[in-house]
């Protein structure tokens, strides 16, 4: 405890730094910004970011992206709440109680349990975050090559599982996503491939352009297809204080999904959606309040909005401990932290302390910003609900490109963002989900690495796999977790072979 203690305040120093601070504000800003403003989530954005925070120190430009992950869930409970329309993926739960509640006149208590209960949960999950991280960093160092391989298999399978959509279709996507994480040079060889020729593809596909191409550009594309219909609430927000019931109802809500989304938040393929979603069915069967869900309790608003932020902080315990990425963002954080040259795994506690327990102490200062930021300040953001999107996107794809360019001072990297806006514009138009293909563009690469080691450390013996007990586990949940997958389809031919 002494030693996690010490270790925290170290943490506060790094993170109360003015240039942390000030990068921390700004990304709780930009976060709250982009979670308000519909159509524009923080995959997107952190996208787009990611050439900016090349000439940012590591640790400020982590912290400025984790706060701006975060603050979109924060930001994302406004537009649900007075718009009926969620500004972020995990939000579209609370539309379903907090519009109704805003109709019946409560939008001002609907706002303040989301902030309080948003900074509750974020509060708790940093604690658990601060307090499992070395622990499970102690446990990661007894990993092998073989285990890690094994773990990031599951990882992989876990994503594919819990996929929106097809399943086939994001084995897909994952199974590209990989082989594109292989063009270049190969590191044992220096035999060249996948590259056609192409001199530029010697060192491998960008991460920017895919990350930018496929989620920020092509995301501008598809909200400009989407009219705008905004119409926001004309009543007044009304008092930002709950009644003495309300409190009552709220608390354990807030509770549950404090737990639920810590929980969720670890898992590979899960995060802030999943666990929003979670929070709400589980406020549906055990809340005192559930025969008032549909037309505007409290408990839908106060259990999603503090899972979704909940999971959002502790969806950063496997990419710090681990390195391995657990939904889309992790994955552009991982790309975030290999432009700075840090490689993320379970030595990243020793080998960059800084930027393990700054970022650890940025998150609570980042809350408590973002609850100072959301309630006084529910009026700037109601006004800029109103500015045309039309308006925005043409000053966003300006930067996009500058930024693209400046990485490398290369306009092959811009015709690369091109060809991946295309490809990400097509994917959404054929339902193919372009996070699992991310997760396995930065995964990859590492699975190569550690399948070769274990295989040379084992002299091509493919039973290590299986003889340590780690990674034997880890095959196994992933087996389970593939035969859950083929059930539903299994059961669906017997049905149909019986039909027939």
């Amino acid at each position: 405890m002494e030693l996690l203690l010490s270790n925290l305040a170290h943490g506060f120093g790094v993170a109360l730094s003015l240039q942390n601070l000030t990068f921390a504000l700004l990304g709780a800003l930009i976060g709250t910004a982009i979670g308000v403003l519909p159509g524009i989530g923080p995959v997107a954005t952190i996208s787009l970011l990611l050439p900016i925070t090349f000439g940012l120190p590591a640790t400020t430009a982590i912290i400025m992206l984790a706060g701006i992950f975060y603050g979109a869930q924060y930001g994302g409970s406004t537009t649900s709440i007075l718009l009926n329309l969620p500004g972020e993926v995990s939000s579209v739960v609370t539309t379903l109680e907090g519009y109704k509640m805003a109709r019946n006149g409560r939008a001002g208590a609907a706002l303040a349990i989301a902030a309080i209960g948003s900074f509750f949960a974020g509060s708790v999950a940093t604690i658990l975050v601060a307090a499992s991280g070395p622990l499970l960093t102690q446990v990661a160092l007894s990993f092998g090559p073989a285990d890690y391989f094994s773990l990031m298999l599951l990882g992989l399978i876990i994503a594919c599982v819990l996929a929106q959509g097809s399943v086939v279709k994001a084995i897909g996507m994952v199974v590209l996503g990989v082989a594109l994480g292989l063009v270049g040079t190969d590191v044992q060889t220096g035999q060249q491939r996948f590259t056609f020729g192409i001199p530029e593809l010697s060192d491998g596909i960008g991460f920017v352009p895919i990350a930018m191409g496929m989620f920020g550009i092509a995301e501008i594309i598809l909200n400009l297809e989407r009219p705008e219909a905004r119409s926001v609430l004309k009543s007044k927000v009304g008092s930002l204080w709950l009644t003495r019931q309300e409190w009552l109802r709220a608390t354990p809500s807030v509770l549950r999904g404090t737990v639920v989304g810590s929980f969720l938040g670890i898992l590979p393929g899960g995060g802030a959606s999943l666990a929003a979603f979670g929070s709400y069915m589980m406020e549906r069967k055990v809340s005192r309040g559930r025969h008032e869900f549909g037309k505007g309790a409290i408990e839908g608003v106060a259990g999603p909005e503090a899972a979704n932020n909940a999971a959002a902080q502790t969806s950063f315990i496997p990419l710090l401990t681990l390195g391995i990425p657990s939904n889309a963002v992790m994955a552009l954080m991982v790309g975030a932290l290999i432009i700075q040259g840090i490689q993320p795994g379970p030595r990243m506690v020793e080998a960059q302390p800084d930027l393990f327990w700054g970022l650890i102490a940025s998150m609570w200062v980042g809350n408590l910003m973002l609850l100072v930021i959301n309630l006084p300040l529910i009026g700037m953001w109601v006004k800029l609900l109103q500015v045309p999107y039309k308006f925005l996107y043409p000053s966003i794809l300006v930067f996009c490109c500058i930024g693209v360019y400046s990485l490398n001072n290369n306009v092959f990297d811009v015709y690369m963002t091109v060809l991946f806006t295309v490809f990400g514009y097509m994917c959404n138009k054929l339902r193919l989900e372009p996070a699992p293909m991310l997760i396995g563009f930065v995964l990859g690469p590492m699975m190569e690495e550690h399948l070769r080691r274990a295989m040379l450390l084992s002299r091509g013996d493919w039973m290590v796999f299986v003889q340590r007990p780690i990674s034997a586990t880890m095959l196994g949940i992933a087996a389970f977790a593939l035969v859950l997958m083929a059930l539903p389809n299994i059961r669906k031919g017997k049905d149909q072979a019986l039909a027939g």
